[in-house]
Parts: structure tokens; sequence; C-alpha cells
């Protein structure tokens, strides 16, 4: 696993030896990038933006967002063995500054206290099994974590048929073998 493009390209990171997470293969992370940089369906640029990077196992979504030039990156993840990578791979990245890691359940933002920034780019990386991301969005959406505008990316199992609140509004949905990418925005 390495960064694909940026300040750290070709920079390897850890990835764990179990199978409790699933870190986001190159080849799908290389096309969310090209379409986040080159859709004409999306207004998006990497320079000096905000990410909130949910279920983020190591890292490997928000760090390539860092190396894109992303100003900061706030990481959620609660598994003690990746939380652990995921600090190695910020530690080898010298980039803690541009990083924030909650060690919490992603569910349990609706009962934070702390006032979240606003964020160009939230990216929902749930195991497949997961099937509260409709809740989830609706925590989001109410919190008002999101720019206006602001992005967000779902990483899924291409069969599931996951359920969207009614101001979600998808805009590209994109295959990749058994997974599947939603690009979406909140009317």
């Amino acid at each position: 696993m390495r960064i694909i493009a940026g300040n750290f390209k070709g920079k390897k990171l850890l990835i764990p030896k179990d199978n409790h997470t699933r870190p986001l293969r190159d080849a799908v992370k290389e096309s969310i990038f090209n379409i986040l940089e080159h859709s004409k369906l999306i207004t998006f640029k990497f320079h000096n933006s905000k990410i909130l990077d949910l279920f983020s196992g190591v890292g490997t979504f928000g760090l390539e967002c860092i190396s894109r030039n992303s100003r900061y990156v706030t990481f959620f993840e609660n598994y003690n063995l990746t939380l652990k990578l995921l600090k190695k791979n910020i530690n080898s990245l010298n980039c803690f500054s541009k990083t924030e890691i909650f060690e919490e359940d992603v569910f349990n933002l609706e009962k934070f206290d702390i006032k979240f920034e606003k964020y160009e780019l939230v990216f929902l990386d749930p195991p497949y099994k997961e099937n509260k991301v409709k809740s989830l969005l609706d925590i989001i959406k109410n919190k008002k974590i999101l720019k206006e505008n602001g992005i967000i990316l779902i990483h899924r199992d291409k069969k599931d048929l996951d359920q969207f609140p009614n101001n979600f509004k998808i805009l590209i949905t994109k295959n990749y073998g058994r997974s599947k990418i939603i690009f979406g925005k909140f009317d």
C-alpha cells in the first residue's frame, strides 16, 4: 500500500495483517481521486481543504489527501491494532500537525460536545456489514459538519442497498470489483 500522488508519492503505508480492517485498494483510491480532481459533476479542490475520514483504518484515504495539499484531516478509528498503525503511518510521513485522531466509535458523533470544523469532504468507509449509513448521514447533516456544497464519499459493497436521507443527492456511483463508491452531497 502506497501514497499514489502528491508530496508523499511512493511512500509506503503499513497495513494490518488481520481481516478486521479493509484498506482502500490503490486502484479504487486512484479512481476516487481522479473523479474528485477531474469530474465535471463535482467541484472540489484539495488545496487547503479540511477532510473528515470516518472509519479511517490505517489512514490510506486521509493521508493521500494530505499528500495532495489538504490543510487538515480528522481521523476516526477505534480498533486498537489499526489505530496503532494509523499513528505509525502519520508519524512516518511527519504530518501530525495536519491531523487529529479521535479514538471513538463513529456512531458517537452525535454525543460529542466538541465543535466540529466545517469539512469540504467527508469519507465514510464502514465495514461492509454496517447497516447504519443513513443514521450517520443524518448526524452529519444535523451537526452541520459538512460545508455547503461539500462532498460525501461512501465506500460500500456493491450489493448493499443502503437507504439515504431524502435530502442526500447522489452525484456519481462507480463500481470496482466487489465495491462501489458513492459521491453525494446534501441539497
